[in-house]
């Protein structure tokens, strides 16, 4: 009898419920919930839900103990601390500690993108840059904050709304806080249509939601071909840290652009992007376990990010604003929204809040252009901080 007993409290300690009334297994239950919150959003309110349903789901299994799914081991090797990783999502991780699965996103993006607005308008560009303002505004907050160089930079990159962009910075400078930056990057990228709107009325008037702007010239298609090619010998020569993204994002639209292979357009675009997608959440999620993801850092993380994001909104709209100016009345502010690089969706809003103004007021090609610039203009940003702290 006392067997059996004995055989029962040992078959209970072995079991995840046990472990979730030791001391801090309260934090498990909390991400636990957490997840399932991640995966309603992402399935009944379609919030990122390519990205979200495998982040939330692999939250799930991390935060169930002894599952064995992610594990950490920290060995000391010649003084230093080296990490190395087991269990299914552990050896999946892999993918984005060695900084593989990003650049792939980014060869995925290229060939579903359409660069044509931005080389019919390439002033746009501009634009592009001025929604980075609030990368480097943040960097600076993050650093008075406390955060340490590396650590700002990867907090900074949240207010480009590029979440491989995000996840390739932090894996190189900062891999203790990837779970907390992918997870705002990717969320702020999912509400772009609740952020933007009040952002971009507070800081335009009724009239200059109103401007219509001319059609778009056509582009040609060398025009296309070309402009991969120069934009990669340009940024890569001036900022050669910057390759990884840039290369990839550039290859991915010249196998687009060139109109030869079409299936390898369609393996990028598609199968490839999809696959990298589901193995890129499921890495992110596998670091969000409880005992090390429920930190004030966290919630600073978070709370940087949504100023990271609203700042690159707000600067995006006021260069719109001297656009305007300097064109008299040829551009509409609005457009500088898109910097930001959440592609399309910035655009769309955009696009949106113009036809509540006009219906027949069509923005969504005009700020396509800055949206595009914006891709390019956070992976410069993120080349230029790889450089400064690698």
């Amino acid at each position: 009898m006392i067997g059996m007993i004995q055989s029962l409290i040992d078959f209970f300690e072995s079991t995840g419920i046990y472990f979730f009334f030791e001391p801090g297994g309260w934090k498990y239950l909390v991400m636990i919930i957490i997840s399932l919150i991640l995966i309603y959003l992402a399935v009944f309110k379609k919030f990122e839900p390519y990205l979200l349903i495998p982040i939330g789901f692999a939250m799930l299994l991390v935060n169930i103990p002894n599952t064995g799914m992610f594990v950490e081991t920290i060995k000391i090797v010649d003084g230093e601390e080296v990490a190395t990783y087991s269990g299914l999502l552990g050896f999946l991780y892999y993918g984005v500690k060695l900084g593989i699965y990003p650049p792939l996103i980014f060869l995925g993006i290229g060939a579903t993108t359409d660069f044509g607005p931005l080389i019919a308008n390439p002033k746009s560009m501009l634009l592009g840059a001025a929604a980075q303002v609030g990368i480097f505004l943040t960097f600076i907050g993050a650093i008075i904050l406390g955060f340490s160089g590396p650590e700002s930079a990867s907090i900074g990159i949240i207010g480009g709304a590029d979440g491989p962009t995000s996840i390739l910075l932090s894996s190189r400078l900062a891999p203790h806080l990837i779970g907390a930056i992918s997870l705002a990057a990717y969320s702020y990228m999912a509400l772009v249509p609740m952020i933007q709107p009040p952002i971009i009325k507070l800081l335009t008037t009724k009239k200059e939601r109103a401007i219509k702007m001319e059609q778009l010239r056509e582009v040609r298609q060398t025009e296309k071909i070309f402009f991969p090619i120069i934009v990669s010998v340009v940024c890569m020569t001036l900022i050669p840290s910057s390759a990884p993204i840039i290369g990839m994002l550039m290859l991915g639209n010249l196998i687009k652009e060139s109109k030869v292979v079409p299936n390898l357009t369609k393996t990028a675009g598609e199968s490839l992007l999809y696959i990298i997608t589901i193995l890129l959440g499921l890495s992110i999620g596998a670091t969000t376990m409880g005992t090390s993801f429920l930190r004030l850092e966290t919630l600073m993380i978070i709370a940087l990010g949504l100023f990271a994001f609203s700042v690159a909104t707000a600067s995006g709209v006021i260069g719109g604003k001297i656009m305007c100016k300097l064109t008299h009345g040829k551009v509409n502010p609005m457009i500088g929204a898109a910097g930001v690089s959440a592609v399309p969706m910035a655009a769309r809003v955009v696009h949106i809040e113009g036809q509540k103004v006009d219906q027949e007021n069509y923005l969504l090609m005009h700020a396509m252009g800055p949206n595009v610039a914006g891709v390019i203009g956070s992976a410069i940003a993120a080349g230029l901080f790889l450089m400064f702290f690698v």
